[in-house]
């Protein structure tokens, strides 16, 4: 025999499923050749699974979770550093100065690949403006530290990034409130017509001798590597092996770089990318 109890019981048990049912998402897979395809019900299909994009979440959690990364950083800045120090005994026809990356060599801006990756979504100008407007990226391990030694002691340092001119209040106040010295407009070079950085590094040259480069993508040191010949790149690396350490130094970046370029042939569409990433990597 039913009783009101049971009967309310019921019903509040079935209110609470209802909820539950309706505040789901509810998922469900299917297979086409090697790739599920994710589907939420009553929509159409939200986004595919995408090595692309899985990988960078699994790079961004390295860098964000490692400590090793944290050592490679620092390995990168000590050895800045002692080429620094050794320099600075050495005069020059002109005064010595610096000249660096911004991104993933200074800043670590893996929170707006992550931001991304998880709405299924690859890297996009508007949401890369958005987050260079906030400022909040923090300061890789070393670095702060190592831009200050070399203030210190008289060197000019000049930021030659590849943002563009839209975001130079918010990297200027980014660098700031990191504590990185000469934060100015007059030493940051940002991108106008081209990512090539020769001739920005030209314009420094014409009154300094650039003591060092530091970056995380090999073109911020020479336009040689600015080619999507994998081959030249390598090479490129065997011909300047002595520099690395010393007047080349190179901060680790798994997440992107001028590299995925070269492997893609360019800047294909998500789903090229992926394709030839299955393809081109080596298997057992």
């Amino acid at each position: 025999m039913m009783t009101y109890k049971k009967v309310f019981c019921l019903g509040l048990a079935s209110i609470a499923s209802s909820l539950i049912m309706t505040s789901c998402i509810v998922v469900s897979t299917e297979k086409k050749g090697a790739e599920v395809i994710y589907h939420q019900k009553g929509k159409e299909d939200i986004y595919k699974t995408s090595p692309t994009i899985g990988g960078k979440l699994f790079t961004s959690a390295w860098i964000q979770r490692s400590a090793e990364y944290d050592a490679l950083c620092l390995q990168a800045y000590n050895s800045a550093t002692d080429y620094l120090h050794k320099m600075i005994k050495e005069k020059g026809s002109k005064p010595w100065a610096i000249v660096t990356d911004i991104d993933e060599t200074v800043v670590d801006n893996t929170p707006v690949s992550v931001s991304q990756a998880l709405k299924g979504e690859d890297y996009t100008e508007e949401s890369w403006n958005k987050w260079c407007e906030k400022g909040s990226a923090e300061a890789l391990a070393g670095a702060v530290k190592f831009f200050n030694e070399a203030d210190k002691h008289g060197i000019q340092i000049f930021f030659i990034s590849n943002r563009k001119e839209v975001n130079r209040e918010g990297t200027i106040k980014n660098l700031r409130r990191l504590g990185l010295p000469q934060a100015e407009d007059s030493h940051l070079l940002l991108r106008t017509k081209t990512s090539d950085k020769s001739e920005r590094r030209a314009v420094v040259l014409q009154k300094y001798d650039i003591m060092m480069f530091l970056g995380d993508a090999l073109g911020d040191f020479d336009h040689i590597f600015d080619t999507k010949d994998e081959l030249i790149r390598k090479s490129g690396v065997q011909k300047n092996a002595e520099q690395f350490g010393t007047r080349f130094i190179v901060l680790p970046n798994p997440n992107y770089g001028a590299w995925e370029k070269a492997m893609n042939g360019g800047y294909p569409p998500l789903e090229e990318k992926d394709k030839i990433l299955k393809e081109r990597l080596q298997k057992d």
